[in-house]
């Protein structure tokens, strides 16, 4: 079971909240239906160490303002941390580390990525988006209208560093005398950096581990045969092996937990149900991406949900198709379909174990 320690406790805007000894959370708003995102200060005997970021927009940024006048104990911010590359971690990365001359820490993935999603034209990406579309059985006017969604990046993160300090996994960090290793997990993004102190037993598990919902894993136009659910899979078995059970997680979204092992092996289980339910759907006739859409997500979704329902969707049968489970053909029009050949799917589905839980996409 997952314990919430901090109740309902949030801090207040432009102010810190004290989780652990010399760590400290704040939250920034987000334009969304997820209107929030967790961050983290470190405190340093010469300053501060910050842990994500928020977006780069007017109220954030007066938010931080007042964080530096009147939270960091006339000490300088020292250098920034970003698990991963997504606008609301990374959004004002480069502001902060203009404003404090301060160094960014991230992995080289991450990095990479983010320079080329913040410095890419919609025109760019535009005729492998539209065909994307089409193999997942959207048309005209909702490719058309995916179109209008391309871009937009550069308004949401100020220009990130010309230069950073690489994580890797096993790596350490050591602040305040607390040494914090870095932990990778992979498949929400690239190569997404966690970290974790042995000493004060507390993990800073971005958007690798939320407590109330499941981030997005989800294939996109510039890599269409990517296998992300492998990835992320093969990360949440690995931090059961390497990340003790009652540790205080810090996540990106929602608040602070305890029972780490527990929400790792719900969400293993929730997306083996969420693959059985998909093999299921494609039973008796071959289905394109799109008609899929109702096996994983049982409510209605609006043209922003369907975009990335349907990454996520592709995740599952990119994973699938690979595993040999499921056959995929283009039809005439150019359409990807999907059909299950797995004789073992009648056991598999008399002893399922997980009930379908209504899954939503997440916007993170």
């Amino acid at each position: 079971m997952l314990d919430y320690p901090f109740g309902r406790q949030l801090p207040e805007p432009g102010k810190l909240l004290e989780v652990a000894s010399g760590i400290y959370w704040l939250r920034m708003p987000l334009p969304m239906a997820l209107d929030h995102i967790n961050l983290y200060l470190l405190e340093d005997s010469d300053g501060w160490w910050v842990v994500d970021t928020g977006m780069s927009l007017q109220p954030t940024q007066e938010l931080w303002q007042e964080i530096f006048a009147n939270q960091l104990q006339d000490k300088p911010i020292k250098a920034v941390v970003c698990t991963h590359w997504h606008p609301d971690h990374t959004g004002n990365a480069g502001w902060l580390c203009e404003r404090w001359n301060a160094p960014l820490y991230i992995s080289r993935t991450e990095y990479l990525t983010g320079m080329f999603y913040t410095r890419s034209d919609p025109e760019d990406l535009s005729a492998a988006s539209e065909q994307h579309q089409l193999r997942l059985g959207r048309r005209g006017e909702d490719i058309h209208a995916f179109r209008k969604t391309m871009g937009g990046l550069r308004d949401m993160v100020s220009p990130l560093p010309g230069s950073y300090r690489r994580l890797v996994d096993g790596a350490v960090l050591s602040i305040n005398g607390q040494r914090w290793r870095v932990v990778i997990g992979r498949g929400h993004s690239p190569e997404h950096a966690c970290l974790f102190s042995d000493s004060l037993n507390v993990l800073i598990s971005g958007d690798q581990v939320i407590p109330r919902i499941s981030s997005n894993i989800a294939v996109g136009p510039e890599e269409p045969e990517a296998n992300p659910l492998r990835e992320w899979l093969q990360s949440l078995e690995h931090f059961l092996d390497v990340l003790p059970a009652d540790a205080l997680v810090l996540p990106a979204h929602n608040v602070p937990f305890t029972g780490l092992h527990h929400r790792l092996r719900h969400l293993i289980e929730h997306h083996e149900d969420g693959l059985l339910s998909l093999e299921e759907a494609c039973v008796d006739q071959p289905r394109a991406a799109l008609e899929l859409l109702p096996a994983l997500f049982q409510r209605e979704l609006n043209e922003e949900q369907v975009n990335m329902a349907l990454g996520e969707c592709l995740a599952h049968l990119n994973y699938l198709v690979q595993r040999g489970q499921v056959a995929r053909h283009s039809d005439e029009a150019g359409v990807y379909r999907y059909r299950s050949v797995d004789d073992t799917l009648p056991l598999r589905l008399r002893q399922r174990k997980t009930p379908r839980d209504g899954r939503q996409p997440l916007q993170v």
